[in-house]
């Protein structure tokens, strides 16, 4: 890598800390052992923001007007989520779509509405679970989101994952179940089966999209919010 690429790949780093509100990197000659990496993990660990309204109101104003992806040219809002910071079920989806991008909320278009009567019939009120994205701003003609972008905006959805921290995450989608697990695997065969991702469970299933375009898809993803639902009743264990 020459010194001009560097530069650019240091300051888009610098960049990435400031948005997530580090404002200082401790300098230390120690190796760190296995040991110490489990121990910070433990001192940093996020649970103790559960609840904690303003760690996400925090985390947007970190975000501010982001241009940290090509994303931000077309966009009409920067949709960052919405719902209760203490929930215990957290759906993740692809990106903003026309009117997510309009209203700066995700899912309030048609497939948001179905999306609504998928949580209410498990029991829910949207404002009792959290939605995101992925991807924070919509990419053109609504395309999925491109590899480097995902991966420039992942890091925002890992922390409010990490404020929240929910028992369930529901990921909608290929692109989310992509995403969130850093798999290849097809959806088709993760679906319906639970995950770990850093010790939070996750439910991959299709996207309500998907589900308007084949209703006969609509009982295999109720079949798997029963699954979420038995989970959350059942002290979070897992069935065997």
């Amino acid at each position: 890598m020459d010194k001009k690429s560097f530069l650019a790949e240091l300051e888009k780093t610098l960049q990435y800390q400031t948005l997530m509100g580090i404002t200082s990197i401790p300098v230390t000659k120690k190796t760190l052992s296995s040991k110490d990496v489990v121990q910070i993990k433990v001192k940093e660990n996020p649970t103790a923001l559960k609840g904690n309204t303003e760690a996400l109101l925090q985390l947007r104003e970190n975000i501010g007007d982001c241009k940290l992806c090509r994303l931000c040219e077309g966009r009409t809002n920067l949709v960052f989520g919405v719902g209760n910071p203490n929930a215990d079920l957290m759906f993740v989806g692809e990106a903003p779509g026309r009117d997510e991008d309009m209203q700066g909320e995700p899912f309030v278009g048609r497939a948001g509405k179905l999306l609504t009567k998928i949580i209410e019939a498990m029991g829910y009120a949207r404002s009792d679970v959290y939605i995101a994205n992925i991807n924070k701003c919509r990419p053109p003609n609504n395309r999925p989101p491109a590899d480097d972008e995902m991966q420039t905006c992942i890091p925002f959805l890992r922390k409010q994952i990490d404020i929240i921290a929910p028992k369930v995450i529901v990921c909608l989608g290929a692109t989310a179940v992509r995403g969130v697990l850093q798999t290849e695997e097809k959806i088709g065969s993760l679906r319906g089966n639970f995950q770990d991702w850093d010790g939070i469970t996750v439910m991959p299933t299709y996207h309500p999209a998907f589900l308007l375009r084949n209703p006969n898809m609509k009982k295999p993803v109720w079949e798997d919010m029963l699954k979420v639902i038995e989970f959350l009743k059942n002290d979070n264990t897992l069935p065997s």
